[in-house]
């Protein structure tokens, strides 16, 4: 079956506290994608961000974004009480995460205080204890420590030492709790507007990180499944090798794994990511995946990813183990970036869908596996992503020579049609799912764009004005579904 979707983050969603949330405009958009008649809503990570803001770096696998959790629906469930929170209505164009990180705790620790224990929170802290636990410690020690990243903490923090965190459980239990309290409210907010989407036969692409963040509960409990040496100094870092996008590479910092390590434990941690990931997602992208087959481990305390070394990953060991415990896998692979032969074969053995950039594809000088001709049937085809450039942008920046060819490849006349041309183009591939991110529909120049790699700041604050999701352009969208015969009723 033919399918498409839409991209586009929650904290991009509009609203009136500074930050897409899951309450009333995330209900809006799910109505909106039904009169578009779409099959997806892809969205990015989920974690709770940390510095950077970047939702793929993050303090922990498993946790949910405290931002991202609905003040009115804690009214609705008497937990608030709108003067707890209505002062803080402003209005933002973009999302400002300073103001967030001054205001949201505040108000949940409100809501916190009103909070009776149930049969349904003793489940959820029953359910996730395996990561719940470390999380809520972690973040309480992290505060005590003036939010400093664990590797900095006061040594028997660091070290994990049994005394010494038994000793600060104690001291700290409100604090502790308070945390547990932050992951059942978000959950029981996701889970909500999930069931939600999914009535209405709408389903959510999630996204994996490959990596998780160096400052994380993930690595301060898991030490050994990374490659951190015994003082607690990572040995290599992640990141991409030099390319044409970048003459320094990508250094992203974080730590790679010990799959050495992992394979031993029978890659324990990844099965009990996997299935939370299956649990909270019906289809989940994996990022960097071609990292599993070969990763760039870049020294660390380098300033660039010029030094960097090609070093052997897992390949599909790892996911014949997932799906050995978990059973089939409803995966989309991120296979961007550099490929070899290799890549290819670890990918023609798993099966799962790999992605294809219609930005990528228009190049008059060379063939491209993202040449529309060349989208298959087993991809996710998109125009562009939140990595790059709108396709507005994208256009208006090419060189005249490539701007011709685009032109001529979709007999476009008036480059006043072109975004539009570019999306259908991508609904009329082979593939045979369509994931068009917003900002294209809504024909968006620089404003749109989401995210800039190697780069801080300014990053991931995109926001939708509430006025572009509308009737008018759900029609449009539904009509084209209806044109390119995608998402029709078997």
């Amino acid at each position: 079956m033919r399918e498409a979707g839409i991209l586009l983050h929650i904290t991009s969603l509009p609203g009136e506290y500074g930050v897409g949330t899951m309450g009333e405009w995330a209900y809006r958009f799910v109505d909106f994608l039904e009169t578009a008649n779409q099959r997806y809503w892809q969205i990015l990570p989920l974690g709770h961000t940390s510095y950077g803001d970047s939702p793929y770096a993050t303090f922990s696998a498993f946790a949910g974004n405290p931002y991202m959790i609905d003040y009115d629906l804690l009214c609705e469930d008497g937990l608030l009480e709108h003067k707890d929170y209505v002062y803080l209505k402003q209005h933002f164009d973009k999302v400002d995460f300073g103001y967030l990180y001054n205001t949201k705790y505040g108000v949940l620790n409100k809501a916190y205080q009103r909070f009776e224990k149930n049969k349904a929170y003793d489940t959820f802290v029953k359910n996730n204890k395996f990561w719940l636990a470390d999380y809520a410690l972690f973040m309480s020690i992290k505060k005590e420590q003036d939010n400093k990243c664990w590797l900095d903490w006061d040594n028997e923090y660091k070290t994990r030492n049994t005394k010494a965190l038994k000793e600060f459980t104690k001291n700290h239990q409100a604090d502790i709790e308070f945390w547990y309290f932050v992951q059942y409210i978000f959950y029981k907010q996701w889970y909500d507007l999930k069931a939600y989407a999914n009535k209405k036969n709408i389903k959510i692409i999630g996204d994996i990180p490959i990596y998780v963040a160096m400052d994380s509960s993930d690595v301060w409990s898991n030490v050994e499944l990374f490659d951190i040496s015994k003082d607690y100094v990572p040995n290599k870092v992640a990141g991409c090798p030099p390319d044409d996008f970048s003459k320094t590479g990508q250094l992203w910092g974080n730590p790679v794994y010990n799959w050495s390590k992992m394979e031993e434990c029978e890659y324990e941690w990844w099965v009990k990511r996997m299935k939370h990931s299956l649990s909270i997602y019906d289809v989940s992208r994996i990022d960097h995946f071609r990292g599993f087959e070969a990763y760039w481990a870049i020294p660390y305390g380098d300033e660039t990813a010029v030094n960097g070394k090609w070093v052997k990953g897992p390949n599909v060991k790892l996911f014949k183990k997932l799906e050995e415990k978990l059973g089939k896998l409803n995966l989309i692979a991120e296979d961007l970036g550099t490929l070899t032969k290799s890549v290819h074969t670890m990918l023609k053995k798993l099966k799962y869908p790999g992605m294809r950039i219609l930005e990528f594809g228009f190049d008059p000088k060379h063939d491209s596996l993202h040449a529309p001709y060349n989208v298959i049937n087993n991809s996710v085809v998109y125009p562009s992503s939140h990595d790059l450039p709108t396709i507005r942008t994208w256009f208006n920046n090419l060189e005249t020579d490539e701007k011709y060819y685009v032109l001529d490849y979709l007999a476009v006349k008036d480059e006043l049609y072109l975004v539009e041309e570019i999306v259908k183009c991508a609904l009329a591939t082979n593939a045979n799912l369509a994931i068009i991110a917003y900002q294209d529909y809504l024909e968006l120049p620089d404003r749109g764009r989401m995210n800039t790699p190697n780069t801080l700041g300014g990053n991931w604050d995109y926001r939708v004005y509430d006025y572009e999701i509308n009737d008018g352009l759900a029609l449009k969208i539904a009509y084209w579904m209806k044109l390119y015969k995608r998402n029709e009723v078997e």
